[in-house]
């Protein structure tokens, strides 16, 4: 198969979704890696790098017009919806479910689309989103802890307080991938910590496994008020896989918020759980609404690309391996974790939570596959 690998071009994005040595092996397996020149740069990765291992350096119109699968990290923007071809697959991080004009984009454009973020196994794990969930909860920790600072607004609050100075109140709202990597850092550097989460079972787990300032409770909406109103930090961490965040807290819980507070909503991608929360970049992450700082960085691993494409790439090579060597349909059929991963298929949407966002007419993936 001819696989291409264009440059990430969204704000500040600098991953890049194959390495040298993923490109190695699918070139040793018989494959063609085009990789767009400067591609990895932004993670460390240099052309020569590609080339030494097989792999060929294009401009960017020729990686989209000549290869039949497209990796790459984020969804597709505007520009790159009318490089796309019809029954070429792209194989990315997508989240249409909080995005009308990319779902209709890829609708439009015929290809075949495999987001990362629904690829599931039968135990319910996410593979695909788990390596940047765990980034992306670890750095939670450190935006809020930055933005608590007087000079961004916050509330001028030490996370983890010191001798005799009570610390902060960390309140995260989900106990899955994301939540428990944000609560593992809050916890590290002393702050007093809440996980909420509607999962008993879950619960359970994270108190056998969490330290002594970390408290879990069940979430309702009574219970989530009694703690957003005493937080100094509130994490979104809610993940429905394929479809819209829950909108947890309201635009009127704010003005019942500690003046400075910090919300980073990690569920952006998603649409995000926080009514106010609106996608934010890394030049520009943080707005404040009546009191409270809202940070809502779409791509929160973006800014450690090093690490985010190494974990990342780690986890997709196995799948992408896959679908070079049998082709999309044939790859889906014999994995199921993977057939999940189909969102839209020249033209039909095959992901039910991505349908009854936009109701839009759904097609099984067993109509597709054939």
């Amino acid at each position: 198969m001819l696989i291409g690998v264009p440059k990430e071009i969204k704000t500040n994005e600098n991953r890049i979704a194959l390495v040298p040595a993923g490109a190695e092996a699918l070139v040793q397996s018989g494959h063609q890696v085009m990789v767009e020149r400067g591609g990895g740069l932004g993670s460390g990765f240099t052309d020569d790098q590609y080339e030494a291992v097989g792999a060929t350096m294009h401009d960017v119109e020729e990686v989209w017009a000549r290869a039949e699968m497209i990796m790459k990290v984020k969804e597709p923007i505007k520009v790159e919806y009318a490089r796309t071809r019809p029954d070429q697959l792209l194989f990315t991080y997508f989240h249409f479910a909080a995005d009308e004009p990319l779902t209709r984009g890829m609708m439009d454009s015929g290809a075949v689309c495999v987001a990362y973020e629904t690829v599931q196994l039968p135990n319910g794990e996410l593979p695909l989103l788990t390596p940047m969930s765990e980034v992306a909860g670890r750095m939670a920790i450190q935006a809020g802890a930055k933005y608590l600072e007087k000079f961004y607004g916050g509330r001028g609050m030490l996370l983890g307080g010191v001798p005799g100075v009570a610390p902060a109140e960390v309140v995260i709202i989900g106990g899955g991938v994301v939540g428990t990597n944000a609560a593992k850092m809050a916890a590290g550097l002393g702050a007093r910590v809440t996980i909420l989460d509607t999962s008993l079972e879950r619960l359970r787990y994270l108190s056998d496994v969490m330290p002594a300032n970390v408290e879990m409770i069940y979430s309702n909406r009574h219970n989530l008020m009694e703690r957003v109103q005493a937080a100094d930090l509130v994490v979104g961490a809610v993940l429905l896989p394929g479809a819209k965040a829950p909108k947890l807290i309201k635009r009127a819980d704010l003005k019942n918020m500690k003046n400075g507070a910090v919300i980073v909503d990690v569920a952006v991608d998603q649409g995000g759980c926080v009514e106010t929360i609106r996608p934010t970049t890394h030049e520009d992450p943080i707005y404040e609404i009546d009191g409270v700082i809202h940070y809502g960085v779409a791509n929160m691993p973006g800014g450690v690309p090093r690490t985010s494409t190494l974990a990342l790439t780690n986890a997709t090579f196995t799948y992408a391996q896959r679908l070079a060597r049998l082709g999309w349909k044939e790859a889906c059929r014999q994995d199921r974790a993977l057939a999940l991963g189909l969102n839209v298929v020249n033209g039909k949407v095959t992901y039910p939570g991505v349908a009854e966002a936009f109701d839009l007419p759904y097609t099984p993936v067993e109509d597709v596959l054939g």
